[in-house]
């Protein structure tokens, strides 16, 4: 299941939204308040670093699986760009 980065984002943004109600309001310390936001900045680091590890194990399946095709569409990249080199060159 890929990790659903914009939530936990979102999730992270409301989580800060009632971290600063309650420090203007004097239920919590400064201290307290930094304390919690650090904990909040690792939970959301752990989601990102889940969600790039998805995409970049899916993209090496894809490669892997698709080699033959990456191979082609390499080469033909390369023909299309010499072919379009030696028309400006002339």
């Amino acid at each position: 299941m890929f990790p659903n980065l914009l939530q936990a984002t979102k999730k992270y943004w409301h989580q800060l939204d009632e971290l600063e109600a309650a420090y203007q309001q004097g239920e919590i310390s400064l201290e307290e308040v930094d304390a919690r936001v650090a904990e909040l900045m690792a939970q959301l680091s752990i989601e990102r670093r889940a969600a790039f590890a998805h995409f970049w194990h899916g993209c090496q399946h894809w490669l892997t699986t698709q080699r033959e095709t990456v191979i082609g569409l390499a080469i033909l990249a390369l023909v299309t760009y010499a072919w379009t080199l030696t028309s400006l060159i002339s």
